[in-house]
C-alpha cells in the first residue's frame, strides 16, 4: 500500500511539473509581428498562435496564424534547453484590410529555454505558400522569420 501511495505521489508531482509550464505567452518580432501564445499539447507537441501584423514596415496588414509544432530533438546544456521544432500550419492575413490572403506555413524553430527561469528566446524561419490571394499582390512562395520571447506559466 505504501508503494502505491508513493507511486501516486510521484506521478502526481511529475504531472504537475509537466503541466506547470504548458502555456507560453510572448511577443514575436519580424515577419510577422505579433503576440504569441504557445499551448503544449503533449511532451513533444504544441499549438502556436500569433496575432498581429504582417510586418513592422508601413504597409503592414492584419495577420494571424496557427501552427502545429513537433519537437523531434532537444539539446540539453547545464543552464539551457535547446528545443528544435518543426511545424505545419496556416496563416490568414489582410482579412481586416479588405485583402484576404490564406497561406500554408512550414516553420523551423530553435528555442533557448532557461532552466533557472520560465523564459524562452527563440528564432524561427518559415516557408509560406500563399494559396488564396484576393488582389494578386503577394508572392506564392515567401520566407518569414524573426525572434520571439515567451514566458511560461
Amino acid at each position: 500500500m505504501r508503494r502505491l501511495a508513493l507511486a501516486l505521489v510521484v506521478c502526481s508531482a511529475m504531472h504537475t511539473k509537466a503541466n506547470a509550464e504548458s502555456l507560453g505567452v510572448g511577443l514575436f518580432v519580424g515577419e510577422p509581428l505579433g503576440l504569441d501564445l504557445k499551448i503544449d499539447l503533449a511532451r513533444k507537441t504544441a499549438l502556436d498562435f500569433v496575432f498581429g501584423a504582417t510586418t513592422i514596415r508601413d504597409n503592414r496588414v492584419s495577420y494571424g496564424h496557427v501552427t502545429y509544432l513537433v519537437t523531434p530533438f532537444v539539446a540539453r546544456g547545464q543552464s539551457v534547453l535547446v528545443p528544435f521544432r518543426l511545424g505545419l500550419g496556416a496563416a490568414l492575413y489582410g482579412a481586416l484590410d479588405d485583402d484576404t490572403n490564406l497561406a500554408a506555413r512550414f516553420p523551423l524553430e530553435v528555442g533557448f529555454r532557461f532552466r533557472s527561469a520560465p523564459i524562452e528566446i527563440y528564432v524561427e524561419i518559415a516557408m509560406k505558400l500563399t494559396l488564396l490571394d484576393e488582389n494578386d499582390n503577394n508572392e506564392f512562395f515567401d520566407l518569414d522569420g524573426g525572434v520571439g520571447l515567451r514566458i511560461y506559466f
